[in-house]
């Protein structure tokens, strides 16, 4: 009993996201005895935040082409490649609950949001992507969008501290980048203008967030702290802590605030912007 009460003690010190999660899934289990199979499998039968992300991902994923067994394997080849996988979706996790107010617990993305779920899955296909990995990282993105409507090209390179709300009919393109910090809402494309080859696809600085049905075409560089409005056609670069909206975008103001994608502040004050409301 004193070595548990030790071993939960270093636990909660050195992984408190890991250690909230268990906390959560027992008042699951305890609440709602129906789901405890449920949340022993996804949650409480697994020695690590990793392997409980790379089993639940599975449980997902699977299906009668490739079985949950053969994904935790590649997923878990994965993660021993890039352990800072499980540091990002453990970032994912705490920018969900903290922007998102339809998050009440640490454990609603891991086991309900499939914004996030398909995240940690495009993690996994681009690490397996970078490993020569090609044909398991299609198959990943194929039957992500398949389950969750969001198609992320494995290529994509991702932040962390990412929050997906609402995720749903969402497109990234092979060349994006997406730095840390950065919101986006359902409907988003990032994607390209054409036939083009090459590098073609939107880089989306740190800290931007962007409206629900937003269109981010080509080539092109979201600044820094930026917000792009609801259902704006973005073909241009964006200046730093800038507003655009409009189809096409122009710049409408300020961003409004020192970081848009923690604030998620999708008001323009047209009056505090100097001109006179439509």
């Amino acid at each position: 009993m004193i070595h548990d009460i030790a071993n939960a003690k270093r636990i909660e010190k050195l992984d408190p996201v890991w250690n909230r999660l268990r906390g959560e899934a027992e008042d699951i289990a305890r609440a709602e005895p129906g789901l405890g199979g449920f949340v022993y499998a996804s949650v409480l039968a697994h020695a690590s935040f990793e392997e409980a992300l790379i089993h639940r991902l599975a449980q997902r994923l699977g299906g009668a082409d490739l079985g949950a067994d053969a994904i935790i394997s590649s997923f878990s080849d994965a993660i021993a490649a890039e352990p800072e996988i499980g540091h990002a979706a453990r970032a994912d996790i705490i920018a969900t609950f903290d922007r998102d107010p339809a998050c009440h617990r640490y454990i609603d993305p891991l086991l309900y949001f499939k914004g996030w779920q398909a995240l940690q899955s495009h993690r996994m296909a681009h690490r397996l992507w970078e490993m020569g990995r090609k044909d398991i990282a299609y198959y990943m993105q194929s039957r992500t969008s398949m389950i969750s409507a969001i198609d992320i090209h494995p290529n994509a390179r991702i932040g962390k501290g990412i929050m997906i709300d609402h995720g749903h009919d969402i497109v990234i393109g092979e060349t994006c980048v997406m730095e840390d910090n950065v919101s986006l809402m359902q409907g988003v494309t990032l994607g390209g203008t054409g036939k083009e080859a090459g590098d073609r696809h939107p880089k989306i600085r740190q800290g931007v967030l962007i409206g629900a049905g937003a269109k981010i075409l080509g080539n092109i560089e979201i600044g820094r702290c930026s917000r792009v409005a609801a259902c704006s056609v973005v073909l241009h670069d964006v200046p730093p802590n800038t507003t655009v909206a409009g189809v096409p975008a122009k710049v409408v103001g300020k961003a409004g605030c020192a970081e848009p994608a923690r604030a998620m502040n999708h008001q323009v004050d047209e009056e505090a912007e100097g001109r006179s409301p439509l």
